[in-house]
């Protein structure tokens, strides 16, 4: 055994960070262990070609809380504040939108769409509420609980009584038929169902598209960020912080198991065998590998590991990056855009055909992808001149027939770029050098079981009281000194902070309690 620290945290993800460095701004010894030889999980920076880089995984900043930033007094670089989303359409023509208005569709559906947006932000401030806070726990008579069932209700009421009914009716709804219902442009309900279903195990159809909506807007209000350096950039500067407060970080230092001893855990020991003794343990890992495989279902109720072995966390998005020795030619757009996003997504009825394969365990022939080339407006992730594209490419199921063979992995990667091939016919000419992620590979190299990397699909039942599941809401599991601060923890996942905040938080007030 090694010297005792006040709290371990595993995972050096941006989460992780968040809650060591608000511990250690509190004054405890706070130690981070690293499976990677870098911090920021999922949120990192790295080459995948000689002299280009990418962020790995999440490469767009929608979540990141002001709560978070302001408490660490952390300023992340951004190369853009509030980029465009401009789907793709045959011809060049295109739709495009962003959290300020819209181009490209007619006068009215530009005016459905400022009325729409104005809704759902409204309905998404309600949750944004809550993004910061501990969910209550369901059937106590704890007083902070109690206060916060009935702050929600009151709050539920302000919306006003149309409002009210309004939002508890779409809630559990599906996005799809709120678009059909609201607009004409195909353009336009692709692009949205797009918004409402990245990286889920969900088409437009699916009931609870509008929670995912409501949660991508709860955010930022919509407003999209590029991290200058990528999202790497974003975790560097928060490991920073928590250095600054007294955090000791250890990388490739991954973590084989939580030691529990006489009902309470004990610490923490290496895949090398060493050994750190702490009372209070932290888990940025998602919580069925904490659970069943970090601590061992041994140490709980059979009904708590069932709930926890079923949570539903199948990754369902691929992660394309291509180093190119130019900017492709898309049709209908100047060179100004290419610092946009970009999706392809013609109508709502193609997302949805798009997911239906991966209920079977197929790859999508004519896959869903978000696309931005972060080098346009970062020229330090790509040779001078040259340029990195980054896609997210919907859907690979994680469960794919046959399996995630490198025949598989060539072959959906040769979709994708000739999905990308219709909007810039010229794309494969340009291509250096590529990598294909698929959710087996993003388990592997980021350690999320199932690929996904929310930790957990977002869905009525897996949200907010019962996320990741009931016993487990309000950060700590039923295991005496045991947390969870990552995206499997309320509110969610993205690169918000919130989950590792809201946890710091618990901890620190129950120790305040104790």
């Amino acid at each position: 055994m090694t010297e005792k620290y006040d709290a371990i945290v595993i995972g050096a993800g941006h989460n992780g960070l968040v809650c060591a460095a608000l511990l250690g701004k509190a004054g405890k010894r706070v130690l981070v262990l690293e499976a990677n030889e870098g911090v920021g999980g999922a949120a990192v920076t790295r080459p995948f070609a000689d002299g280009y880089s990418v962020s790995a995984c999440a490469h767009l900043l929608y979540q990141l809380q002001p709560e978070v930033t302001k408490e660490l007094g952390l300023r992340p670089r951004l190369a853009a504040d509030n980029i465009d989303t401009i789907v793709l359409g045959d011809g060049g023509a295109h739709v495009r939108y962003s959290a300020d208005g819209i181009k490209g569709v007619g006068q009215e559906d530009a005016d459905r769409y400022r009325a729409f947006q104005k809704r759902m932000q409204r309905f998404a401030g309600l949750l944004q509420t809550y993004l910061n806070k501990a969910p209550p726990r369901l059937g106590t008579r704890d007083r902070q609980s109690l206060f916060t069932l009935a702050r929600l209700g009151l709050d539920l009421r302000m919306l006003g009584r149309e409002h009210m009914q309004e939002f508890l009716r779409v809630i559990g709804m599906n996005i799809y038929d709120e678009l059909v219902e609201n607009f004409d442009s195909p353009l336009l309900k692709g692009g949205l169902s797009v918004d409402a279903v990245l990286g889920t195990h969900l088409g437009p159809r699916s009931p609870n598209t509008i929670l995912t909506y409501l949660y991508r807007l709860a955010g930022n209000n919509g407003r999209v960020a590029v991290p200058a350096g990528g999202l790497g950039s974003v975790s560097e500067a928060i490991a920073n912080c928590a250095r600054d407060s007294g955090v000791t970080i250890r990388t490739g230092m991954p973590v084989s198991r939580i030691l529990v001893d006489n009902g309470r855990v004990a610490g923490v020991e290496t895949e090398s065998g060493e050994q750190f003794p702490s009372l209070t343990v932290v888990s940025n890992a998602d919580p069925k590998r904490t659970i069943m495989e970090l601590v061992g279902a041994r140490h709980f109720e059979t009904r708590f590991t069932h709930r926890a072995h079923h949570i539903r966390m199948r990754g369902n998005a691929a992660k394309l990056h291509l180093a190119l020795d130019g900017l492709p030619t898309f049709e209908g757009l100047d060179k100004k855009d290419y610092a946009e996003r970009m999706l392809v997504a013609p109508d709502e009825n193609y997302v949805e055909r798009s997911f239906n394969p991966a209920k079977y365990g197929e790859t999508s022939p004519e896959p869903v992808m978000e696309i931005v080339f972060p080098s346009f407006r970062d020229e330090s992730l790509a040779p001078t001149g040259k340029h990195v594209l980054s896609a997210v490419v919907q859907y690979a199921p994680y469960r794919l027939k046959g399996g995630w063979t490198d025949a598989a992995r060539e072959a959906f990667r040769q979709t994708a770029i000739r999905t990308i091939a219709r909007y810039a016919p010229d794309i494969e000419q340009r291509i250096v050098a590529s990598e294909m992620l698929t959710p087996a590979d993003i388990e592997r190299e980021f350690h999320m079981t199932g690929g996904h990397w929310h930790h957990g699909e977002l869905t009525l039942d897996q949200f907010m009281f019962v996320r990741p599941v009931a016993g487990a809401a309000q950060y700590q599991l039923p295991l005496d000194g045991l947390f969870l601060c990552g995206a499997g923890a309320h509110p969610g996942g993205g690169v918000s902070g919130a989950p590792g905040r809201n946890a710091a938080k618990a901890i620190l007030a129950r120790e305040k309690a104790s």
